[in-house]
Parts: C-alpha cells; structure tokens; sequence
C-alpha cells in the first residue's frame, strides 16, 4: 500500500502537484505563524468551498505529507532524543519540517472528512511529536525520554502500515458539511471569548481553531493565487503566531510548576482578543441565513483535534 493510493482513495481523484506548487504550499506554512501587524481582514471573506475545491486541497496535503515524510529518518531523530535528550540545530530543523507536514495533513483530515476528525494512530503520532518537542524545548529529560521511545514505536512498520490503513478510509465531506463545520468552529471561539478568562488548556483549544483555518487558506491560496484569500491566510496566521508564542510561555511556565495549565485562569491579550473578535464577527456575520450556526446554544470549548 503506498501514500499514494492513499491520495486516490481519500480524494477520488488523481492529481500530480509540480514541485513549485508543492514548494509554495511549504514557504506558506513556513509563515503560518508570522505575524504581520498592519495585515487586515478581506472583505468580503472568502468563505465559499466546493467539493471539488475540497478534494483539491486535500489532495495537496497528502502529496504534502508523503513529499516531506521520511519514516527512518523521524525514527533515528527520535532515537537520537532517547540517548542524548537535545538534537542539534539541523536535526531541530528537520524535525520541525516532518512535524509540519504531519500537522498540515491532519488538520486537512479534520477540515475535509466526513467525520471531521483525524483518525486515532495518525492524530496520535502528530500529538506526540508536539509533546516531544516541547519536551526537549524545555530539557525535560524524562519526559523527551518517554515520548522519544513512543514516537520510535510509532514509526515502526507495523504502526505505519496500520496509519496507512487509517488514512485509506478517510472519506470527503460535502460542500456544505464543511461550511457548517467552520462556522460551528467559530461560533465556538465566539463562545470563549465572551465566556472571559481561559485557562491553558482552553486557550490551546482556540488556538488550534484557528490554526485549521490558517491551514485550509494556507492550501487554498498555493492553489488559487487570489488576494483575498491571501489576506485571509496573513490575517489568521497573524493570530496564530500571537498565539503561539503566548502558548510556549504557558507550557513553560506550566513544566515549571508556576502555573497549572488546566485550572489557572487569565484574560486574553488585547492583542490577540480583538483580533479574535474582529475574526468571529466578520464569519459569523457573513451568514445570515437559516444556514447560519449562532454561538448561543453551542457546546462549550471541549478538547478538541
């Protein structure tokens, strides 16, 4: 079975991506978390998909994924990890550049399936790759040690074989379960930013709304060079780098003992709730139809993919 039946399977559809295309979908994800500070919002936002538009961008990200995706060489990184605790700054790099992709094809997994969730081995190898990163970020020795032998488990054959099987039943959703599957993720940030102080947990949560949707017009722009859904892409990926340093500090400050993640409330920055705002309201208000999906009433955040 090869990644790219996979492909084939997951989109009905084959298509081959030039070099330059694949090239440009990674500088984008390189500047998913830059933050441009005078970027605004598009108007109108960009918030029509069609089915094909869908198989497209997932299509993208499975050739992605299986472009940059070097089973040994994640396996040997990892085992560098269990025996020394740090990788040295190239190594960094290229563990970065793996994680990347696998982030960008999990999120295409919960943006475009049916289910809207990625399947259980492959959403766990990307969990545990964040948590080992974090962990040798942080020199927490005991920690890089336990999820380094669990990433080296992961890449293993048989665990591969068996995230192949996974991604091969992924099945596309509708053009209209996905619209309504991101407004409900905004109504959801709608919700946690008029519920007040958030704890780490909650804010990761909302972090990790945004940064699927950096992800969906990060594709849709390498495939469709159109101005508003670049501006789209800044204006979200500007949220999402604010977001991510104030994450890092949490984490440390949570590995630390100074802060416990999951019950220490805090407001959110100025900086990152207006934005959030401006993001919910102009969503949100871009449908005022029957199709339109409140925040009130919605489930609170609860952890999501």
């Amino acid at each position: 079975m090869t990644v790219r039946s996979i492909r084939s399977r997951a989109t009905n559809r084959e298509e081959v991506f030039t070099p330059e295309t694949l090239e440009a979908l990674f500088e984008a994800v390189e500047m998913d978390d830059v933050v441009d500070p005078v970027v605004s919002l598009p108007d109108p936002i960009p918030v029509d998909c069609t089915e094909a538009e869908m198989r497209r961008c997932l299509s993208l990200c499975v050739e992605f994924w299986r472009a940059g995706t070097d089973r040994g060489a994640m396996r040997d990184l990892a085992g560098t990890l269990v025996l020394t605790g740090d990788l040295p700054q190239d190594a960094r790099v290229r563990y970065k550049h793996i994680r990347a992709r696998y982030k960008q094809l999990r999120f295409a997994l919960v943006l475009y399936g049916r289910r809207h969730k990625a399947p259980l081995l492959f959403r766990s190898t990307v969990a545990v790759m964040g948590h080992l990163q974090d962990s040798f970020r942080n020199r927490r020795r005991l920690a890089v040690l336990g999820y380094g032998m669990a990433l080296r488990l992961m890449m293993a054959r048989p665990v591969w074989m068996a995230v192949l099987w996974e991604l091969r039943r992924v099945r596309l959703d509708d053009a209209d379960g996905f619209l309504a599957f991101r407004r409900r993720e905004f109504a959801r940030l709608g919700r946690a930013l008029a519920g007040g102080p958030v704890t780490g947990h909650a804010f990761h949560v909302m972090r990790k709304i945004v940064s699927r949707q950096v992800s969906y017009y990060d594709t849709r722009r390498t495939l469709e060079p159109e101005e508003n859904l670049y501006r789209m892409s800044r204006f979200l990926s500007a949220i999402n780098g604010l977001m991510g340093s104030m994450h890092d500090d949490l984490v440390e400050q949570a590995g630390a003992g100074h802060r416990d993640y999951h019950r220490d409330r805090f407001p959110l920055p100025e900086d990152i709730g207006c934005r959030l705002e401006a993001l919910t309201a102009a969503c949100l208000g871009e449908s005022r139809t029957g199709a339109v999906i409140a925040a009130r009433g919605m489930p609170s955040l609860e952890p999501a993919e």
